[in-house]
């Protein structure tokens, strides 16, 4: 039985060395990725923001929040690299950049999670020298508490403490991202 069938019977799951809790269920995330949704409804009504996306993480996350938005407006994906096991090394790496001119447009960041900082902060960098109207960061997980740089995360939809999550696109060494709901690791 896979990783995934098993999980939805327990609150526990071990991926490779590491124990995971369940903390937030995949409900939860639904409902509060709609409240989300509805800021950006309102805030973007009669505008046509771009969506970027960051992957790995944020796929549901994007997904789920596009398929609640009732307004026109588009997505795409950038991938940007900072983690190494369960820790930020700092270094943001791009792996695959943007292609689409944002030249004048709204553009709202999707993000799994926003933890030193340093990511967002390199991407707005790097946004901003292409001239879009404005932009925006809607992140799943803020870590407050892990912030090296000041960034401005408009849309959370959860801020947590400094612990180390899978689940719902979030991945250890590869492996959780499939999960319906979010764990923590047991120390």
């Amino acid at each position: 039985m896979c990783l995934a069938l098993k999980q939805n019977r327990m609150s526990r799951i071990k991926i490779h060395d590491k124990e995971f809790e369940k903390t937030i269920s995949g409900e939860e995330i639904a409902a509060a990725v709609k409240v989300v949704a509805e800021r950006i409804n309102k805030d973007y009504a009669g505008k046509r923001p771009l969506l970027l996306g960051v992957l790995n993480g944020s796929f549901m996350f994007a997904s789920d929040l596009m398929k609640n938005l009732r307004l026109e407006c588009e997505i795409s994906f950038v991938k940007l690299s900072s983690y190494q096991g369960t820790n930020s090394t700092g270094v943001v790496r791009e792996v695959l950049g943007l292609t689409e001119s944002i030249a004048g447009r709204d553009v709202i960041i999707i993000e799994d999670i926003v933890d030193t900082g340093y990511t967002m902060q390199n991407m707005l960098e790097t946004l901003d020298a292409k001239e879009p109207a404005s932009v925006a960061i809607a992140s799943l997980f803020v870590k407050p508490s892990r912030l090296k740089v000041p960034v401005d995360v408009k849309y959370p939809v959860f801020t947590i403490p400094d612990r180390f999550i899978v689940g719902y696109g979030l991945d250890y060494d590869g492996l959780g991202r499939n999960l319906p709901d979010v764990y923590d690791v047991v120390e």
